[in-house]
């Protein structure tokens, strides 16, 4: 089942370029990059501090950098891989969100999560509170995001993808069937399609037909070691994640050249 969801959809690849280590400068050249290498998304992520090298190395912001890169893109769509709902009141990020998506016209993936890393929260002032406190807040702001879209004037432009990541089975995961367009999961091909089945039991719960939910994967090793199994779990958007400051996209493009001989093939 997996695999016959996924063949229905033409894959995708993404990047992430981790917003870490590195001048904004090259990480610009470094989206620039991977637009031209002909990637299909570009993702940074939402913290304040480094997670990988130097901890109080050089970082930037999220959402500011993505209001630049919907202007210096013109094709990939963009998101955060993905955005700490705890950090923004829920009605701010639809607004931010409905802007970026006219600033790039159509192109912005909102990725939301409920947030993980301790020092973020610490030294910018958010209360951490407990994983059960930081999901039901996601569950709460969900609905309100999509009820606020349907108030700005103007509208967003499209009906904006709302990316979910994270793996808990019994509330991120129907938090997913509820309102996600894009489940981003975690782990090796089993874990994926285990998962993506108890996302299947949700659907039918809520009344959702799980063939809506694109599933979606980070991915660390080249292809021809991990793509089929995953694309037999039902994945279709891979992500390479890189990092600063060199932003290597080698193995973003071994993903790519993956990607074009699957389109080729069908």
């Amino acid at each position: 089942k997996g695999h016959d969801r996924a063949m229905a959809y033409p894959i995708r690849i993404a990047v992430q370029l981790q917003p870490q280590q590195a001048d904004y400068a090259q990480i610009r050249r470094a989206v620039a990059e991977a637009e031209d290498a002909g990637v299909d998304m570009i993702f940074n992520w939402d913290h304040f501090f480094p997670l990988y090298g130097a901890p109080d190395g050089k970082h930037f912001e999220c959402w500011t950098m993505l209001g630049a890169w919907a202007e210096a893109t013109s094709r990939v769509e963009i998101g955060a891989l993905v955005t700490c709902n705890s950090y923004r009141n829920p009605e701010l990020l639809a607004d931010m969100a409905r802007t970026v998506d006219h600033i790039s016209g159509g192109r912005l993936v909102l990725g939301i999560g409920a947030g993980w890393f301790r020092r973020d929260y610490d030294e910018y002032g958010y209360d951490f509170g407990t994983p059960g406190s930081r999901l039901a807040g996601l569950a709460q702001a969900l609905p309100r995001i999509r009820r606020r879209w349907e108030q700005l004037n103007p509208p967003p432009t499209r009906h904006i993808p709302v990316l979910v990541g994270g793996g808990g089975e019994r509330k991120t995961l129907r938090y997913t069937a509820e309102h996600a367009d894009i489940w981003h999961g975690f782990g090796d091909a089993a874990t994926v399609a285990r998962k993506s089945r108890i996302l299947d039991a949700h659907c039918a719960d809520v009344g959702r037909d799980p063939a809506e939910i694109v599933r979606s994967t980070g991915v660390q090793q080249p292809p021809d070691q991990v793509a089929d199994a995953l694309v037999d779990a039902g994945v279709r958007l891979f992500t390479a994640g890189v990092g600063g400051p060199d932003y290597d996209l080698g193995p973003l493009r071994q993903w790519l050249r993956w990607r074009d001989a699957q389109r080729s093939a069908a």
